[in-house]
């Protein structure tokens, strides 16, 4: 009986040295300085009010033709130096990249660019939209599909073979080779 008293004592005293050395660590632990805070963010992109708008509507602000360039870039699966050009007087920005002048109308792309936007206008407001549930309005991607130039379609050559041959008009002889 005198052995089991000292076991039990034994158990009693490692739990309590157990639970005081768990204490002494959770003590430390919490004496620690904490976490460093998440770095502040970046500052936004400036995004000056255009100049030079010919066929987006003139009250756009910076942002929103931003926004509007982000997903042309998406849709032709280009970048902003394809229709505009570096700007001479600061060839690069703060960060090393070269450094646009948007108002400036130099390059044929930004020319085609326009035209295009034009042309998918059009499109919308003159046809689609006089098409009941007609869907999605025709954006860039609709043909451009992520590249700068649209692939050309190619029909499949046995695509009428899935449809009856048509009647022979009267008086005439049926096609040979069917």
């Amino acid at each position: 009986m005198r052995l089991s008293r000292l076991a039990a004592a034994s158990v009693a005293a490692a739990a309590t040295l157990s639970i005081a050395l768990l204490a002494g660590h959770t003590n430390v632990f919490a004496a620690q300085a904490p976490p460093p805070p998440p770095p502040a963010a970046a500052p936004p992109h400036e995004m000056p009010a255009p100049t030079n708008l010919k066929v987006l509507p003139r009250n756009l602000t910076g942002a929103q033709v931003h926004e509007i360039m982000e997903q042309w870039e998406g849709e032709l699966g280009t970048g902003c130096k394809t229709c505009h050009a570096v700007d001479k007087s600061q060839p690069t920005g703060p960060n090393g990249r070269p450094k646009l002048n948007f108002a400036d109308d130099s390059k044929e792309e930004k020319q085609t660019a326009r035209l295009m936007y034009k042309m998918t206008e059009d499109i919308n407001v003159n046809y689609v939209s006089k098409i009941d549930s007609s869907g999605a309005p025709v954006t860039c991607g609709t043909c451009h599909r992520g590249k700068l130039g649209p692939e050309v379609f190619v029909p499949k050559s046995d695509h009428d073979h899935d449809h009856p041959p048509a009647a022979p008009a009267a008086g005439t002889k049926p096609p040979s080779g069917r």
